[in-house]
């Protein structure tokens, strides 16, 4: 199994009804693309500010393996909802840090 870390930097404009709304259309890329077994997000609650460097919110994904993995990654309706979220990132793709990891 694959996790798929996505850790975010939003805009300080960005509300958490907006954020919302993309985390629900991600997580409807489960019933879209067979082999995600898990879809979670989260706030980042480390005291370690420094390092944190803003990086406030995340996601993940777990996949079956990395086929499914890839299959998300060149999907056209992740690929709008990715380049919807980076819209809202300090620095655009700056504002993303991805780590994937085997389970």
């Amino acid at each position: 199994m694959i996790r798929h870390f996505v850790h975010l930097r939003f805009q300080g404009t960005v509300s958490p009804q907006d954020k919302s709304a993309l985390y629900d259309d991600l997580a409807g890329l489960s019933g879209h693309i067979d082999g995600i077994l898990d879809f979670q997000t989260r706030k980042n609650v480390s005291v370690e500010t420094p390092l944190v460097r803003g990086f406030n919110d995340m996601f993940w994904f777990d996949f079956r393996d990395v086929a499914v993995r890839d299959a998300y990654l060149a999907d056209p309706a992740h690929q709008t909802i990715g380049g919807r979220i980076v819209e809202k990132l300090e620095g655009g793709a700056d504002g993303v840090f991805v780590c994937d990891i085997e389970l």
